[in-house]
């Protein structure tokens, strides 16, 4: 089958372009690569931040402001600056769509405050905005004839004359690699948070599958460093405590009942403090008791629910024991707002890098990303189908996909790939997450350079090639050995502390290195990298920070 328009995700993000990518007259797919239903727009429980007049330049100016505030000075005023202005829209338009958020007495949107804004911007459906956001938009996409492609897993791109022609998949029902044309290409799978896995609230899938094919198409990623670590997450399970239950007036304190921090502060500042307070024997609780039941029950039930089963705490009446995991990743496929460096292909949310976040990002900011820029990406992505043929398929890179599988296939191996994902998490997490130095960043440079040698001899166990999951086990590994390895070397080149990135050899920021990182692959396994100057957006950056 041939489509005009591909999306690759089924997060807000994908969804959005899908639907603002379908017209009439076109064939729009949206492709995943498991269940539609476990994106992690879906998970983001806490809201989604929007000024709901448009007439209220104030209000908008200064969301554009913390936004930037927010960003460490990274932050692309342009994107910002769009993103902001276009949010009463995009949350008049979900509301048209019947996304039904929380609303006081009189039928007004609720909004509620999140870390590291002024103002309470945050629009909300209780603790399960995402997923209730996300099941409105996947049934628009399927009125409008979107077609939906579940359980296909990417490997690659197909381009002629740096124009993109298709997009190459593993049909996980059956392990065939099948191609799939199509005149444009939206990305939209989301980040890399997964390659900390036992330490994320991400699925263990999100593995920076766009960002591995972005290189090998000859993308660039840019800010790999800047991985947000969320300050709340359970003890054992990882499940995210939303921001909500802090915005609803949660407090954070030590074993000693002691508060150490703004709860509302930013999300690194935060994620930091209680580390430190981690580290130095102190546990950390989540303080929701003062709150009323009713008003748990109305405005957090999610996480009533979830504290009861997975922990079996009831919140009402005790702490919750927390710790901070890996979250959200400000890093991703460099683009301008949407558009890549080869024509047709577009990149949105998560997994692309458009300035909008810099070195770290506000809360409830995700979700309205993923909004405003898949729906810019989907208008773009049909202009350019609208006006373009489909090209023909170069299957040299096809053939090289078909020769990996069957070799996976037809080798044996004694190597457990599964101890390789629990162990390159646990390396991540020790030596290039919160808190990071240059010893620890060596360590885990040496320690992934390894498991990258090692991770080309793994093999299916089991042959069957009918939803085979140790096929698609095996190639995202090898997806988050190479992104991992793209986040250790930015964090070892970028010899200062900004945003989520701390190094405790270096605590202070550098007015010098005030300036994205951007890598590219210039052969397999052998990363290029460098800081990028661009003096239009460093004069802005001197004029808001007056440095």
């Amino acid at each position: 089958m041939i489509y005009d328009v591909i999306v690759v995700g089924g997060g807000i993000a994908g969804l959005m372009a899908a639907i603002e990518a379908k017209s009439d007259y076109n064939k729009v797919a949206i492709m995943t690569k498991g269940n539609l239903f476990k994106s992690n727009s879906s998970l983001a429980s806490g809201g989604i931040n929007g000024t709901l007049n448009a007439s209220d330049m104030k209000a908008i100016k200064q969301h554009i402001e913390d936004t930037i505030k927010g960003a460490y000075g990274l932050g692309d005023k342009k994107t910002i600056k769009y993103m902001c202005e276009n949010a009463p829209k995009i949350i008049k338009q979900l509301v048209e769509f019947g996304v039904k958020f929380d609303r006081d007495e009189n039928g007004n949107i609720l909004q509620r405050s999140f870390g590291g804004g002024s103002a309470k911007r945050t629009c909300y459906i209780g603790d399960k905005t995402g997923a209730e956001i996300t099941q409105i938009l996947i049934k628009i996409a399927k009125q409008k004839g979107i077609k939906f492609l579940v359980n296909h897993f990417v490997t690659n791109l197909t381009t002629l004359k740096n124009s993109v022609s298709g997009v190459v998949t593993i049909r996980r029902v059956d392990s065939s690699v099948v191609v799939y044309p199509a005149k444009s290409v939206i990305l939209a799978g989301g980040g890399y948070a997964g390659i900390f896995r036992g330490h994320s609230t991400n699925a263990q899938d999100y593995t920076g599958d766009l960002l591995a094919i972005a290189l090998r198409v000859g993308l660039h990623l840019k800010d790999m460093e800047f991985v947000q670590f969320h300050p709340t997450g359970f003890i054992k399970t990882n499940y995210l405590v939303s921001e909500a239950a802090r915005g609803e007036g949660g407090l954070l304190i030590n074993s000693k009942g002691e508060s150490f921090v703004d709860e509302l502060g930013p999300r690194d500042v935060v994620s930091r403090a209680i580390q430190n307070q981690i580290e130095n024997g102190q546990d950390v609780f989540l303080d929701l008791r003062h709150l009323s039941l009713e008003t748990i029950e109305v405005k957090l039930p999610s996480l009533y629910k979830s504290a009861f089963m997975q922990a079996g705490i009831d919140i009402s009446k005790e702490l919750l024991p927390i710790k901070p995991v890996a979250h959200y990743t400000m890093g991703g496929i460099e683009v301008d707002m949407v558009s890549t460096d080869i024509k047709g292909l577009f990149a949105c949310g998560e997994c692309a890098s458009n300035g909008v976040h810099g070195a770290n990002r506000l809360g409830g900011n995700s979700l309205l990303e993923g909004a405003v820029f898949g729906a810019l990406s989907g208008k773009e992505a049909q202009i350019y189908a609208n006006s373009n043929e489909f090209l023909p398929i170069e299957f040299s890179n096809v053939i090289k996909d078909i020769k990996i599988v069957d070799t996976i296939f037809d080798s044996d191996t004694s190597k457990n790939f599964n101890a390789m994902r629990v162990s390159l998490g646990n390396t991540m997490f020790n030596n290039a997450g919160l808190i990071r130095d240059e010893e620890s960043l060596n360590k885990a440079y040496d320690y992934i350079r390894y498991l990258r040698s090692e991770a080309l001899s793994l093999h299916c166990v089991h042959k069957d090639r009918g939803n085979n999951v140790e096929l698609i086990s095996i190639l995202e590994l090898r997806n988050a050995l190479e992104i991992s390895q793209a986040v250790v070397m930015s964090a070892l080149k970028r010899k200062e502390s900004r945003g989520a990135h701390y190094r405790k050899d270096y605590p202070y920021s550098d007015e010098s290195q005030m300036k994205s990182i951007v890598i590219r692959e210039v052969a397999k396994c052998q990363l290029e990298i460098w800081f990028k100057e661009n003096w239009v957006l460093y004069k802005i950056r001197k004029w808001f920070y007056g440095i």
